[in-house]
């Protein structure tokens, strides 16, 4: 009996790790892949839009023995493979946009992958956190709820495995060695077997002691756990006291992320802009096509313009705050936008698409170490890295095909921490 009950934990361990979580994807989603795809076919961006990817796969067909869905993981992986493998979707797409898809290979294990897949196959199926109350402290933002995560089942699942495959043999090792072979007066041997303990197992000091362990061992690991999202708030996506729509001003009207985040290009801190911005275009726009008359008059207000003139007393608009990080790590806007010439979408989404803001990357450390290794440097024309001279020769002589942020040093602790 307790083999078949550890293979039924084995398989309930294995068959936990692959499960699909189209809510566990959309957050992978957001932090790989959001910056340069759509889920739906209503926007284009750097890559194609991503509703029916899938279909539009498969229907590509079999190719030297993997069928379309196989190629399309072997595509996100590292999309170098199925073009060398000459898979003729695949050489197709590789035209798509002159930027190069980035590179995952050994970033997105089978679980995460199937995850994804699950959420671009159906992304209504996972919504984001909405958190009521205006006014509300960003950094006690409340964090989505659920079931514990697969991982750490699978931690519980594996530690109940040890502790009965440890009582087994130890069960075992005790009754061969209890075992006497004596000889009888006539020649004949004779096989004692130790006396057995009726006392049930798990009355047994032993099993007290190792369950014990193994309560110390699950909290101090569930501590850890919470300890590391300490902070992080992805996904959160707080009510805000005027409801303004990017979706409209950057999306549809097309107006340019730095008119408003002026300071993005210049400072540390990408400003919250001031109602004296938006009074630069709602002095003559009063009425939004979606709310109406109703929150550009929460602007007037917090002015005092009352149509013709500033003759009201200003109210201040309390705007929650979504994106932090802590104390300990710098960040600076300006060395991103001027010397990287990172895009906005990199670390906020497809801002442009977002009718209310939500926090897109989960903005820890290793999703900004990934990035580093992963996101080239823009050398050419750029002269804010003319210093790194042997680095430019090497490309130019065709020994060195890229410069990523961590050849520049953009690993090292110090860069980010005081």
């Amino acid at each position: 009996m307790p083999i078949y009950l550890l293979a039924c934990l084995f398989t309930l361990i294995s068959f936990n790790g692959y499960a699909q979580d189209a809510k566990a994807g959309k957050t992978l989603f957001r932090s790989k892949c959001g910056s340069c795809h759509d889920v739906s076919l209503k926007q284009k961006m750097t890559g194609p839009a991503l509703e029916g990817v899938i279909d539009r796969w498969k229907a590509a067909g079999e190719f030297k023995g993997k069928s379309g869905e196989e190629w399309l993981k072997s595509w996100i992986l590292n999309w170098n493979d199925p073009v060398a493998a000459g898979m003729p979707y695949a050489v197709k797409m590789k035209d798509y946009d002159g930027s190069a898809m980035s590179v995952f290979a050994g970033q997105i294990s089978d679980a995460e992958m199937a995850d994804i897949l699950a959420y671009i196959a159906n992304p209504a199926s996972a919504s984001p956190i909405k958190v009521e109350g205006a006014g509300a402290d960003a950094k006690t933002a409340k964090m989505e709820e659920g079931a514990t995560s697969n991982y750490t089942i699978g931690i519980i699942l594996a530690f109940i495995f040890l502790l009965l495959l440890v009582y087994i043999l130890g069960k075992t090792s005790k009754e061969v060695e209890g075992m006497e072979l004596s000889k009888e007066e006539d020649g004949s041997f004779k096989l004692t077997l130790p006396k057995i303990d009726k006392k049930p197992f798990y009355l047994k000091s032993t099993f007290k002691s190792a369950l014990m362990l193994g309560a110390v061992v699950i909290l101090i690991f569930s501590i850890g756990k919470s300890a590391i999202g300490l902070g992080r708030q992805q996904g959160y996506q707080p009510t805000q006291p005027i409801r303004f729509s990017h979706e409209l001003h950057a999306g549809k009207n097309k107006i340019n992320c730095q008119y408003c985040h002026f300071t993005a290009a210049d400072g540390k801190h990408a400003n919250i802009p001031s109602v004296s911005t938006c009074m630069n275009c709602h002095k003559a726009v009063n009425q939004g096509p979606k709310y109406g008359k109703s929150e550009i008059q929460k602007i007037y207000d917090a002015v005092g313009w009352d149509g013709t003139a500033y003759t009201k007393t200003p109210k201040p608009v309390k705007w929650i705050r979504i994106h932090n990080l802590p104390d300990h790590v710098y960040f600076n806007h300006a060395q991103h936008v001027n010397a990287g010439k990172v895009e906005c979408q990199t670390c906020h989404g497809p801002i442009e698409t977002m009718e209310e803001v939500y926090q897109y990357a989960p903005l820890s450390m290793g999703w900004c170490i990934n990035c580093h290794r992963n996101h080239d440097v823009q050398f050419v024309d750029n002269s804010y890295y003319k210093v790194f001279e042997k680095y430019h020769k090497e490309m130019k002589n065709g020994t060195r095909k890229r410069v990523t942020v961590s050849d520049i040093g953009g690993t090292e602790c110090q860069k980010c921490h005081y």
